[in-house]
């Protein structure tokens, strides 16, 4: 049996590069501190245990892809005496909710971590790759992306989000991998 994806049309191919229209959809998402991989396996914890059913039903949520993975550096200035700056990386991890589910029909989370959010439809402009991923093969798709993006004159409306579609033990050359940021025409 498939697992279930988000419905989007694709507006535009010219690989590794789509621009998509997605349907609206539901996010099961935590904000935790921390790198690329604190971060996702933290939050994948999180929301993992809210769709096994740790929730008000104790219902079991069908598991969807992609998980994604949303960065955000902050900086915190420290108050007088002292003058330090420190930068820390929120990162929100999300899991989409399955289509059969409204926000009302969803069990609650019992953990407060587990937020759950409505997201209109959306345009996005997304870079696919295969392998193995790090920070470091992440911040260079997304680069590309943006420049890509630069080229068909669109607006940028968010922060790329990494998207995972596969399970760990997946073989790095079936793996699938996705940077997407959200777009709007000029």
């Amino acid at each position: 049996m498939a697992t279930e994806e988000p419905k989007y049309t694709v507006l535009e191919n010219v690989p590794p590069f789509e621009l998509r229209a997605y349907a609206p959809l539901i996010l099961a998402e935590v904000k935790v501190e921390g790198d690329m991989d604190v971060a996702s396996s933290q939050g994948f914890r999180l929301i993992a245990a809210y769709i096994f059913g740790k929730n008000r039903l104790n219902e079991k949520i069908p598991m969807t892809t992609p998980v994604g993975l949303e960065e955000k550096s902050i900086t915190i200035a420290m108050t007088a005496p002292v003058g330090i700056e420190s930068n820390q990386t929120i990162s929100t991890v999300s899991f989409v909710m399955p289509s059969q589910y409204t926000l009302a029909s969803l069990p609650q989370p019992l953990d407060a971590k587990v937020q759950l959010r409505e997201v209109p439809a959306t345009k996005k402009a997304v870079i696919s790759f295969s392998g193995f991923y790090n920070e470091e093969k992440v911040k260079e798709k997304t680069a590309e992306l943006e420049r890509w993006i630069q080229s068909k004159n669109l607006q940028v409306l968010g922060l790329p989000n990494f998207a995972r579609y596969n399970p760990p033990w997946t073989l790095p050359f079936l793996r699938r991998n996705e940077v997407m940021i959200e777009v709007r025409d000029q």
